[in-house]
């Protein structure tokens, strides 16, 4: 059974850090593009970051450039996010995908386009 699940998510203060977790089994990431998402309440999915199934290219939304840090390590069949620098618009349920076919270096594409994903980690910022 092909599953991915996340892990790492908390509560954090603002201006506090987390690395989410991603990780895989029954089939292998190595030639899977990862996607992170988010959801906020009452709103849309929205695309975070991805990374090439080789880790060599990575994209960001504006929103988190600077702060979060995507990467993989394929031998763990795991990728990661590292958050930092968080802020009070920042919390939601973050989510883990995966697709062959997403091309990253020409963007984290809509969530439609990835064919698996995690159950999702929630991320909560407050003082």
């Amino acid at each position: 059974q092909l599953q991915l699940v996340e892990s790492g998510g908390g509560l954090v203060q603002p201006g506090g850090s987390l690395r989410l977790s991603c990780v895989a089994s029954g089939f292998t990431l190595d030639y899977y593009t990862i996607g992170w998402f988010r959801q906020a309440p009452g709103k849309e999915r929205a695309g975070v970051s991805c990374i090439s199934s080789t880790g060599g290219n990575t994209k960001y939304a504006e929103f988190v450039k600077g702060r979060f840090t995507v990467s993989r390590d394929n031998a763990k069949n795991t990728v990661y996010l590292q958050m930092n620098s968080l802020k009070p618009e920042d919390p939601g349920i973050y989510y883990c995908a995966a697709d062959r076919l997403v091309y990253c270096a020409g963007g984290i594409s809509i969530p439609y386009d990835y064919e698996y994903w995690g159950q999702g980690t929630q991320v909560t910022v407050s003082s």
